[in-house]
């Protein structure tokens, strides 16, 4: 199983999630990568969701998950993946080409939104910012 993660959301190691720091604790962090993506406020929390436009870039960061497949199973129940009904799921775990911030591409697993995003604010620049970093 591929070990590497991406992460743009609560998860990104200064969001000050608990959940973050349980993947810290499992996981070696890469660094600072971007996926092809767009990303738009769902919550206090995002969703990134795919593009055809090379231009809209979804930033965050890439870990090495020391053992993947424990460490998925927690992600996906996290993410509320439900294998028995994929289509009530608000998020789907894909592949994708993740770019290191020194031009490095590699493949890494990403959760990306699954619902409609019309009525979404997207996220300028594609950059989230966790309302802890932020002050608020």
């Amino acid at each position: 199983m591929n070990p590497n993660l991406f992460v743009y959301g609560s998860l990104l190691s200064g969001a000050g999630h608990a959940m973050g720091a349980r993947l810290r604790a499992q996981a070696r962090l890469l660094g600072p990568a971007s996926i092809q993506g767009r990303l738009y406020r769902v919550s206090w929390y995002p969703g990134a969701v795919a593009s055809t436009d090379p231009g809209h870039r979804v930033h965050g960061e890439v870990y090495v998950l020391a053992d993947p497949a424990p460490t998925m199973a927690w992600l996906d129940a996290y993410e509320g993946i439900d294998r028995a009904d994929a289509e009530a799921a608000e998020y789907r775990r894909v592949e994708v080409a993740a770019r290191l911030a020194a031009g490095e591409v590699l493949a890494a697993w990403a959760y990306l939104y699954a619902r409609d995003v019309s009525g979404l604010q997207e996220v300028a620049g594609g950059r989230w910012v966790p309302l802890t970093a932020a002050g608020g």
